[in-house]
């Protein structure tokens, strides 16, 4: 396993709530009121759509507001990672990652173990920078039971949502959460910082058409099929574990044109270098590592 490199879940697809778009030749991100599921190949007009999102529509007159799921790993902070997190706009690289004890932050001289006061109290982080920042891997169908769909979001309400959902999951399914017929859902609401316009965020409950007690039973029996079969889903969250923990940030280069374009709408530089910059070559990259400081 190559060190300092993050092995996280294998991405089929991705998930957002939104679009990007493109106005007055620059492509900006535009708020919905539905999921939307991707594919991982770009075009000039932004990111495909996955076969699953036309047919996941047809049942729901258009609008895809909820979607089956399961989940790879029993323990919720696998399935979904939640930080503070500063990138550089510049780039959409990661810079500084926390949780409001510690941090891991690029420094001149390297990566260095700091500590964390929160965005609030941080000075590097004035400006917005730095923001809650989560991804949550999830799976769709039964084509590929390792492949996953992330679902990135710096949404407060998203982020508390989804880990309380998936805490109380575990907790009542007997630590089967990997087992549990699932359904991410979109949900609605406005306050007073919205001016009563409303505002989506990601929730997790059991499938439609199921009660509680339905979907722990076949939680259970989904549960002893795979340790019949020799399904060993202690080992593959203890993997996955070793694989996150293995790189400084999960977020690499390749990820940086979707960060930016979907967390930093008003850096119109970040956007116009993310999207129309050309990818470096070998040679330039050793130049670059041997040449350039990091910036603080």
């Amino acid at each position: 396993m190559l060190k300092g490199l993050a092995i996280t879940p294998p991405i089929l697809g991705r998930i957002s709530i939104g679009k990007v778009v493109e106005k007055n030749g620059k492509r900006l991100p535009e708020k919905d009121d539905q999921f939307t599921i991707t594919s991982q190949l770009q075009s000039r007009d932004g990111w495909l759509l996955h076969p699953l999102d036309e047919a996941l529509r047809k049942n729901q007159e258009g609008k895809l507001r909820s979607i089956p799921i399961r989940l790879l790993f029993n323990e919720p902070d696998l399935n979904f990672r939640a930080e503070y997190s500063l990138f550089d706009r510049a780039t959409g690289r990661p810079v500084c990652v926390g949780n409001g004890e510690t941090c891991k932050r690029q420094c001149a001289d390297g990566i260095q173990s700091l500590p964390c006061p929160s965005p609030d109290g941080c000075s590097l982080a004035q400006g917005g920078a730095c923001k809650p920042y989560g991804r949550l891997n999830v799976v769709i169908g039964d084509e590929d039971s390792l492949g996953s769909f992330v679902f990135r979001t710096t949404g407060f309400n998203s982020i508390r949502t989804l880990t309380a959902r998936l805490h109380y999951l575990q907790a009542i399914s007997g630590n089967r959460l990997a087992c549990l017929p699932l359904e991410l859902r979109l949900r609605g609401k406005s306050t007073r910082q919205s001016h009563g316009t409303p505002i989506f965020y990601a929730d997790i409950t059991v499938r439609s058409g199921m009660s509680m007690e339905e979907a722990l039973l076949a939680t259970r029996q989904l549960d002893q099929e795979r340790q019949v079969a020799g399904f060993d889903q202690a080992a593959l969250d203890t993997a996955a574990r070793q694989g996150f923990s293995n790189g400084a940030f999960e977020d690499n280069e390749e990820d940086s044109s979707a960060i930016a374009e979907e967390f930093f709408p008003a850096t119109e530089q970040l956007l116009s270098v993310a999207v129309t910059r050309t990818p470096p070559s070998l040679a330039e990259k050793l130049e670059s590592l041997a040449t350039e400081q990091p910036s603080h």
